[in-house]
């Protein structure tokens, strides 16, 4: 299963759950995203030939980050743009996100073991602004559909 976190047109988030199958390759990024995420499954025997990805400038205007959740359990909450607080989903072994836009908080619910990919390089505390995290009575956690 497949999750687009969405409010007013804008995509905050997209969820794999660790269930997702799908034969061949099924990317779920439009083309002009900063960072593809993409599924891809694979017989045995299939090649992929050598190559080498060329030098391209790009312009990258915000973070795009993708954390793959190893062990344990995260609740990811979104926020709009103006800092408010949208909703919640919870996040589980296997299961991977790319964040894509407004912003973002995490409560560990479980011991966690996750990998984060964004782009480089980082500028430290210049790259995030940290806002009012949202009260626990406010949280709203979406169940998969």
């Amino acid at each position: 299963m497949v999750i687009e976190v969405r409010e007013n047109g804008v995509l905050y988030g997209i969820i794999i759950r660790h269930g997702y199958d799908r034969d061949g390759v099924s990317f779920f990024t439009p083309d002009d995203f900063s960072q593809q995420l993409a599924f891809m499954k694979h017989p045995v025997g299939k090649v992929i030939k050598p190559h080498v990805h060329n030098r391209h400038l790009r312009e990258v205007y915000y973070t795009q980050e993708v954390l793959f959740i190893r062990k344990g359990r995260l609740r990811v909450d979104f926020f709009n743009r103006a800092q408010e607080y949208y909703k919640s989903y919870i996040l589980e072994a296997g299961d991977a996100i790319l964040l894509t836009d407004g912003g973002h908080g995490f409560e560990v619910l479980e011991p966690l073991e996750m990998i984060e990919v964004k782009q480089g390089p980082y500028s430290g505390e210049l790259d995030k602004i940290v806002f009012r995290d949202t009260p626990p009575d406010h949280v709203s956690i979406e169940e998969a559909p």
